[in-house]
């Protein structure tokens, strides 16, 4: 510590928590007075400093949280370490003396000799204390308190002085709302009416928050400046920086500060060896802070404190409460979000997760209503389809083709009657049209996102945020210094024994010494992994990653194995009732099993992705987000649409025909589609996959797990504590009770589980037009499920500033365009959309669809079968089978080419591809073209935008102007003091106009 800081210890019985106060010289530009006293405030017990939220003096509010686990022997509660201002007085002025932080639990020297202890923890300690130093260096003030009613658990108060406030702000360029107030353009005229009607009718769905409705005027922002205070409002400094601003601060100061001389004194009792491994952690922390000492386990947790608490009778009103009632609560679903203040509590980046949640959920709402619009119109058309009715008409003796080999029979396709009707729900010619809805749907849903996060950036004073970004994403990782660290140290080995076996001429030992002192400062300056270093992990990632896949297909490949023999174990079965529900039972289990598979494949997946993520050792936070979403995104998204992308693309298309079926390891025949097609069991793949997701994964998980977590830590924390009657009736600290949530994990398993919606909702809408129904449907409950974890589940996350979603916008262009190209191919291939136009208009007799279904519909030889795949019993039907059908186009058994593909086939896969083509640019422009339409700006924040710039450069302009006007008002007083002076003294004639040299 500084030489001008000393501290004193309290009685035994005051020895509860000590204040530490630091004034940096550097920090406001004023010289602190000598001694500065750092001493323990005594204050009433029963007052709680409102809870854990300030230090113990009840005013310096508690801006950030350090928890460590204090290891001492038993009974060794001693006092802490007195440094006397007199002792310090000698040393220089920079000098930092290996002290502790004040506080109880202190191991110190007084009382006797020291027990022995575990030397590694030992280690942390003396890497706390250095750290928790430097920390006061820094302009930090610090508390330390042990005696909690967590057992083992301290906790250190870092508070944030005004003028450490001040500098940070500075530093991190933070604007801040100045006195300045302009009014924001309105609009006029009939917009203005069509606003004003907008706003009486939503008034009832909007959140009772204040500042929530459109603002008339706001207040210019500027970064702040400590040389132009005199712009910004100062009258009350408790509430210039919110409590997220300054948490936001120390986490900065946290990250930046280091701890580089920890260690042990070697030879200061038993068992402190040098330890190589030991020695390894030391040198990890001598390039970064807070993020290596929660890694090596100097500390458990850090975190900022949330406001208050959120529900009780005697509760102070707090954000934390407004949010819990008017946002994290199931009774106001109905209501728009508080974005505003849920900004302002949680930071921009959580603020913008949520905005874009809310904007997705409603723009679900016109597509559920037009997803409602076809379905109903495919029941009402139900009964004039064609097709369905001559599928399900009995007196069509169509006799088709045993669905396997043996076990099945022959059986009549009026039996498919049910399925038939229930495909024409979804297979229909308005599914076409929603598919090409969609498509705009998703590009002006993107626009309008845009349009709305520019707003947010107006709103937020986040219009100029690029050159922020830019430093923060440069910023190195603690890992990737650690290696960094690590290759230097290795380069610098090798060039030892390099220099061993060469001949050292002599030179100056000092001027030796120095340059090895400077090389090792600029040791890690010099390193950088490049793509030798990280060529392991690239191919480890690869392998990876590809294992995966393979494991996914592979899966999938069991599933169809289980279909096959399973429908024909159950056309074994003698229950007529069983026989015909064959298909319907192996889809809804078939399909139950891949849902199971993918929930637990999700965790797996991801749990794989981070650490194929850490692997790699990106540079920077920005550089490990965007890779560790991408192998997420990846896995997950192979996982997820795998068995649907088998029933769209690949079930029923390489099947064979009879007497010459394709078989899945020489025993299993490839399964079939229905006759009415596969559209429908893609439906149900479907459905059943995206709502099972929805209910388990994304409700049941986010709601059970958390709370089992709790409960467990709960019930650990509980045995570990002792049984203190007394204390268990107090009140717990802020602190304390934040200590028990669940740790913030980051927003990726947020987005990730909405960008699987999103792909559920677009790539396969056109066989699932009810998909954006039950998407707004869970997005209603998630938004508040979501809320509610945030406000009462987890600790605080640390604000962090954003301007966009990131690489989770261009994913969801990704997924947008790859949308219009899987519905083309869905509606072309899957569905019988193209054979009915092709018979329509080129087979068709009169004009109909009559004779639709023999058209689709092969002959075969029942005497052709190969040797042992005929059925069991072929009079299952009640007569001899000659002539059975199958959905093909091949020849007839009568043909000269005898079940060759026939040229309906080649005339009916033309006009598929020439559907995908002309669909797929022609949606692809439409959605282009709306994209190019709708400006990513909207006009009047352009507009404000511009008038704040003007507004500032006036603000200066005066400034400048004023001040100039002073000094002249300055100068012209001293020009009149000067002349009596002047006019009288002896020199007077070197002025007069007379003089050559004097004033003209």
């Amino acid at each position: 510590m500084r030489v001008n800081e000393k501290y004193s210890t309290l009685p035994a019985e005051d020895r509860s928590v000590h204040i530490i106060n630091i004034c940096a010289i550097e920090d406001i530009g004023y010289l602190p007075s000598e001694g500065t006293l750092l001493n323990s405030l005594s204050v009433d017990p029963d007052a709680e400093c409102k809870h854990g939220l300030y230090l113990r003096d009840g005013r310096r509010k508690v801006d950030y949280i350090l928890v460590y686990h204090p290891k001492r022997p038993s009974g060794s509660r001693t006092l802490a370490r007195r440094v006397q201002h007199g002792d310090a007085a000698p040393a220089a002025r920079g000098t930092r003396q290996d002290q502790p932080l004040p506080g109880k639990g202190d191991v110190g020297a007084a009382g006797g000799p020291e027990p022995p202890m575990d030397y590694h923890e030992d280690d942390k300690r003396f890497r706390r204390e250095e750290y928790e130093g430097n920390l006061l260096e820094a302009g930090l003030e610090l508390e330390r308190d042990e005696e909690t009613k967590i057992h083992g658990v301290g906790f250190v108060k870092i508070h944030a002085p005004w003028n450490v406030l001040c500098r940070e702000a500075e530093f991190l360029k933070l604007k801040m709302p100045t006195k300045k107030l302009y009014h924001i353009n309105e609009t006029r005229g009939l917009l203005k009416k069509i606003n004003s009607v907008l706003q009486k009718i939503t008034d009832p769905i909007q959140p009772k928050v204040a500042g929530h409705r459109p603002q008339t005027t706001k207040r210019l922002s500027y970064p702040f400046s400590r040389e132009k205070q005199h712009l910004f409002d100062l009258s009350d400094k408790d509430s210039f920086f919110d409590s997220k601003t300054r948490s936001t601060i120390v986490y900065e100061i946290l990250k930046r500060t280091t701890c580089t001389k920890a260690k042990y004194s070697m030879g200061q009792g038993e068992g402190r060896k040098k330890d190589s491994a030991l020695l390894s952690k030391r040198r990890k922390c001598s390039k970064y802070g807070i993020t290596s000492l929660l890694a090596n386990g100097v500390y458990s947790a850090a975190y900022p404190l949330h406001d208050g608490d959120y529900e009780g009778e005697n509760v102070e009103f707090n954000d934390r409460k407004l949010l819990y009632q008017e946002w994290a609560s199931y009774g106001v679903f109905y209501k728009y979000q508080p974005i505003d203040l849920v900004r302002k509590y949680f930071g921009e980046k959580i603020g913008l997760y949520f905005a874009w949640l809310g904007v997705y959920t409603q723009m679900l709402i016109p597509a559920s209503v037009v997803g409602i619009i076809v379905f109903l119109y495919g029941c009402a058309t139900v009964n004039e389809n064609i097709p369905s009715m001559e599928m399900c008409d009995q007196r069509h003796n169509i006799t088709m083709c045993p669905l396997c080999d043996k076990t099945c029979s022959y059986w009549k396709m009026s039996s498919a009657c049910a399925t038939a009707r229930a495909s024409h729900l979804f297979d229909n010619p308005a599914t076409v049209f929603f598919s090409v809805f969609m498509a705009l749907w998703a590009a002006t849903f993107m626009e309008h996102w845009k349009r709305k996060q520019m707003r947010l950036n107006y709103r937020w004073d986040l219009t100029g945020f690029e050159e922020e970004e830019e430093a923060v994403k440069d910023h190195p990782r603690a890992e990737y210094e650690a290696r960094v660290l690590e290759k230097s140290l290795r380069t610098e080995c090798k060039s030892k024994e390099k220099r061993r076996h060469i001949p050292e001429e002599s030179t100056n030992k000092w001027k030796q010494r120095v340059k090895t002192a400077m090389a090792g400062v600029k040791l890690t300056d010099k390193v950088k992994l490049t793509w030798r270093d990280r060529f392991p992990a690239y191919v480890t990632n690869l392998v990876s990653i590809v294992f995966m896949i393979a494991v996914t297909f592979a899966i999938v490949l069991g599933v169809i194995i289980y279909r096959i023999s399973t429908a024909a174990a159950l056309a074994m079965n003698s229950s007529p009732s069983v026989r015909s529900n064959i298909r319907v039972t192996v889809t809804a289990t078939a399909v139950i099993i891949n849902l199971v598979v993918i929930i637990l494949l999700d965790e797996v997946y991801g749990c794989i992705a981070r650490w194929l993520t850490k692997i790699e050792v990106p540079k920077t936070e920005k550089s490990f987000e965007e890779r560790l979403i991408f192998k997420a995104f990846l896995l997950k998204f192979v996982n997820s649409y795998t068995p649907i992308f088998y029933v769209a693309f690949f079930k029923g298309r390489f099947v064979g025909r009879p007497g010459d079926y394709v078989y899945i390891f020489r025993s299993f025949r490839m399964e079939e589609c229905a006759p009415g097609g596969c559209l429908m069991e893609l439906c149900i793949q479907l459905s059943i996959i995206m709502l099972g997701k929805q209910l388990i994964q994304n409700n049941l998980f986010e709601i059970g797990i958390p709370k089992m977590k709790k409960f467990i830590r709960y019930l650990r924390l509980r045995r570990q504590s002792p049984p203190d009657h007394d204390e268990h009736g107090k009140k717990r600290q802020r602190y304390e009770a934040d200590y028990t949530l669940e740790p913030f994990a980051g927003l990726t398993p947020e987005y990730m589980e909405m960008i699987i919606q999103f792909g559920f909702v677009t790539l396969f809408v056109a066989s699932f037009p009810l998909a954006p129904l039950f998407a707004l449907l869970n997005n209603i409950i998630e938004i508040r499920l979501d809320a509610k974890k945030f406000v009462t589940e987890l600790r605080r996350p640390v604000a962090v500033r954003a301007k966009d979603i990131g690489i989770w916008y261009n994913i969801l262009r990704g997924v947008g365009k790859l949308a219009v190209i899987i519905n083309a191919f869905v509606i072309s291939f899957t569905s019988d959309f193209i054979p009915r136009l092709v018979y329509l208009y080129v087979y068709s007799q009169n004009g109909t669809m009559h004779g639709f279904v023999n058209h689709t519909l092969s002959s075969f030889n029942v005497s052709d079968f190969q040797n042992g795949t005929a059925p069991n019993d072929p009079l299952d039907l009640g007569y001899e089978v000659q002539i059975c059908r199958y959905k093909d186009y091949r020849e007839p058994p009568w043909s000269e080419h005898k079940y060759d593909i026939s040229k309906d086939f080649w005339a009916v896969l033309a006009a598929r591809l020439a559907f995908v083509i002309v669909f797929q640019n022609l949606v692809m422009f439409m959605s282009d073209f709306v994209d190019w339409v709708i400006p990513d700006i909207p006009k009047d924040i352009s507009q404000q935008i511009h008038k704040e710039k003007v507004l500032m450069v006036e603000l200066f302009m005066r400034e400048e102007q004023g001040k100039q006007r002073l000094l002249g008002t300055w100068m012209e007083k001293d020009r009149k003091k000067d002349e009596p002076c002047n006019s009288h003294g002896p020199k007077a004639g070197l002025d007069s106009p007379e003089y050559p040299g004097g004033a003209p």
